[in-house]
C-alpha cells in the first residue's frame, strides 16, 4: 500500500488522475477534466493497471474505454484525500 501511495504522490499528474477516477471515466474525460494531455493520461492509466490501481472495464473496446478504481486504488485515493 505504501509503495502505491508513494508512486502516485511522486507525480502531480498522477494525483490529478486518481482524484478524477472517483467515478468511472474514459481517458478523454480524464484529459478534459484535468487539463492533462491524453498521452500522459494514457501512460498513467497503463502504469496504474500494471500496479492494480485501476481496472479496465471494457478491454475489447478500441474507443471509449472505461476505467474504475480497484479496492487498492480506492485505498490510495482515500489516503490522498
Amino acid at each position: 500500500m505504501w509503495e502505491l501511495l508513494s508512486f502516485v504522490l511522486r507525480s502531480k499528474q498522477r494525483v490529478k488522475i486518481i482524484k478524477f477516477l472517483d467515478r468511472p471515466s474514459t481517458p478523454n474525460q480524464i484529459s478534459s477534466g484535468t487539463g492533462l494531455a491524453i498521452s500522459h493520461v494514457s501512460r498513467s492509466l497503463a502504469e496504474f493497471r500494471e500496479r492494480g490501481i485501476v481496472k479496465l472495464m471494457n478491454p475489447k473496446a478500441k474507443m471509449g474505454r472505461i476505467y474504475v478504481l480497484t479496492p487498492k486504488g480506492k485505498n490510495v485515493l482515500k489516503s490522498i484525500k
